[in-house]
């Protein structure tokens, strides 16, 4: 394809026939020569925007899904979705396909509309980038500066799940040869676990505040959940939930998968009185959940480990990105 914006025929036919671009509120949605879209918004608007660089498959799949993550964790029901794909020059019709076609896939699972964006081929590119930004409505906003001395610090699912399904996929050819079959393709599968709008769902309700762990883990976010609201955090790294596909392959490639991006698990600040029912409301819909540590008053960040207490790391960037750059 030629660098520069789309032909209309092209647009018309690989993107604007098949994204889903009706739903609830969408006055004005995407068309030949329309720029922009309305839509009617009861409730509070709820806004968050993020790039898919870190990965070259199912970038379309990503771009919904971490975008939607970042509104459902602030108490939203994702609503409305807006993307710009950036094609390299060397790009067939075959790749934009792929993309658009994820992009609608999960739109519609997640009853969004994809009401606007830009395609083009840009000069410079080596590969697709995808940037995504979903709105949603929130009737009850979950702050995420909103976390209180005491409250319980309650973790779904399994820490490094997305660096886990990224390298399996990105890495198989030079692990193939070295690690089960099996254990790659269990560790390529955790992707369709980077949703956390079921979780949401039930937490939004109680939690004080709530965060989707991406680049920096489990740790990062644990951080960036303290720096919004001031506060300290103690953490118990036997509570963490790991899968041993994260295990053997941070072992091989010697990561550290609390360092490693993790969405599709959320984190969630809750009162200490209702931690327990919370956590039962979420194994009982299907969800692995656990009560990890508490958020402390005085400003100390501790990781508890063999009955040790010591300072809680900071990463400086995120596993994924060793592995990505061919530092590994």
């Amino acid at each position: 394809m030629k660098p520069g914006k789309l032909p209309p025929e092209l647009l018309e036919r690989i993107v604007l026939s098949i994204v889903p671009s009706r739903g609830k509120g969408v006055i004005l949605g995407p068309g030949p020569g329309i720029d922009g879209s309305a839509m009617k918004v009861e409730g509070t608007l709820v806004a968050s925007s993020d790039p898919i660089t870190g990965a070259t498959r199912r970038i379309g799949f990503y771009a919904v899904h971490v975008n939607a993550n970042d509104v459902a964790v602030m108490g939203a029901e994702p609503r409305w979705f807006l993307t710009t794909i950036l094609l390299p020059e060397n790009a067939d019709e075959g790749l934009l396909e792929e993309i658009v076609g994820e992009i609608s896939r999960e739109s519609e699972k997640l009853g969004v509309a994809v009401v606007g964006g830009h395609t083009e081929v840009t000069p410079g590119l080596e590969r697709p980038i995808v940037v995504g930004t979903m709105l949603g409505e929130a009737e009850r906003l979950v702050r995420p500066d909103g976390a209180k001395p005491g409250d319980t610090i309650i973790m779904t699912k399994w820490a490094g799940i997305e660096g886990t399904a990224i390298i399996a996929e990105e890495l198989r050819e030079r692990l193939t040869p070295v690690l089960d079959k099996g254990l790659l393709e269990r560790a390529s599968s955790l992707i369709e676990y980077l949703s956390v709008l079921p979780e949401a769902r039930i937490l939004r309700r109680v939690a004080n505040a709530m965060h989707d762990p991406t680049e920096g883990g489990i740790l990062n976010g644990l951080h960036e959940m303290a720096d919004a609201s001031g506060l300290g955090f103690r953490v118990y790294a036997d509570k963490i939930s790991l899968l041993e596909e994260t295990k053997i392959l941070c072992n091989y490639l010697h990561l550290n998968p609390l360092s490693l991006i993790s969405s599709g698990v959320l984190l969630a600040s809750v009162p200490g009185d209702l931690a327990k029912k919370t956590v039962a409301d979420l194994l009982s819909h299907g969800i692995t959940a656990s009560v990890i540590g508490e958020f402390l008053a005085e400003n100390k960040r501790v990781i508890v480990e063999n009955g040790l207490e010591r300072p809680a790391w900071r990463p400086e960037s995120d596993e994924l990105w060793k592995v990505l750059q061919g530092r590994l």
